[in-house]
């Protein structure tokens, strides 16, 4: 059960499930018109707290800095919307559907904080306004968060393949040719000349050589390549709409003053 003195610390606190998982942050605390006791708390849930549901806060418990309620997070979630009078009242109709969608029994509720007052839940607004316990009026608005994903944006790939090209280079080649050198009989070769036979037949072979290009290929490593990526930071517009509440007097001045009739 939490204490109206605790009310201030449950305002504006994360609420949890009974499995620790916070279901959102606490709205408004309303009492009970009879007994005075808090009875029901609003929670904000859904995207940026765009949403507002009722939960009961009387078996609710004050851990540390947040509330626990024992009910799962999505049941609070899911809990049916309920309309509120303009004097910040929860109707005996909308209470007991709340009743109902929590599985507390609407009598035994009656029996139980109620017994001897002669009336039953909700007959008198059962519920009333805010923690604040005053007739002051709250006014809110909107705020925008705008945060970022991260997406995948495409992908790249390093892929080696094999192309052929046509290259000439220019190298020298060498060969031999034949050439006869004739030289006159002299007195110097005259015995090398004559050591042979008169006349006969004869022949002589001179081997010829030459030079031809060859080509090989080598597998050369010339560089290494490799994929990184770097972050760059652009900056981008987004473009949100945001509900304010706005408060206006009737029957007074900007100071609060009464007007006075003339």
């Amino acid at each position: 059960m939490i204490t109206r003195e605790q009310i201030a610390t449950v305002l504006d606190h994360p609420v949890h499930d009974a499995r620790g998982d916070k279901i959102g942050d606490a709205r408004h605390v309303f009492f009970d018109d009879m007994t005075g006791e808090p009875e029901w708390v609003s929670v904000r849930t859904g995207l940026f707290g765009t949403s507002e549901s009722f939960v009961p806060i009387h078996d609710a418990a004050l851990v540390e800095d947040h509330l626990e309620v024992p009910y799962a997070k999505d049941q609070v979630k899911d809990a049916p919307n309920v309309d509120i009078d303009a004097g910040g009242h929860l109707s005996e109709q909308e209470e007991q559907r709340l009743y109902q969608y929590y599985g507390i029994d609407w009598d035994a509720a009656w029996q139980g904080p109620h017994s001897g007052t002669g009336q039953a839940p909700g007959t008198t607004g059962t519920t009333g306004t805010t923690g604040a316990a005053d007739d002051a009026m709250t006014r809110s608005e909107e705020e925008m968060h705008v945060g970022v994903e991260r997406h995948e944006a495409g992908r790249a790939r390093l892929r080696k393949y094999v192309v052929t090209e046509e290259q000439q280079y220019t190298v020298p080649v060498r060969h031999e040719e034949v050439r006869v050198e004739r030289e006159p009989i002299t007195e110097t070769n005259r015995d090398r000349a004559m050591a042979g036979p008169d006349i006969t037949e004869a022949e002589h072979d001179v081997t010829l050589y030459e030079e031809q290009p060859v080509v090989e290929t080598r597998a050369v490593p010339k560089e290494r390549v490799r994929l990184t990526t770097e972050e760059v930071t652009e900056e981008e517009t987004v473009t949100g709409e945001v509900r304010k509440e706005r408060i206006e007097t009737e029957g007074t001045d900007e100071q609060g003053d009464q007007r006075r009739r003339r």
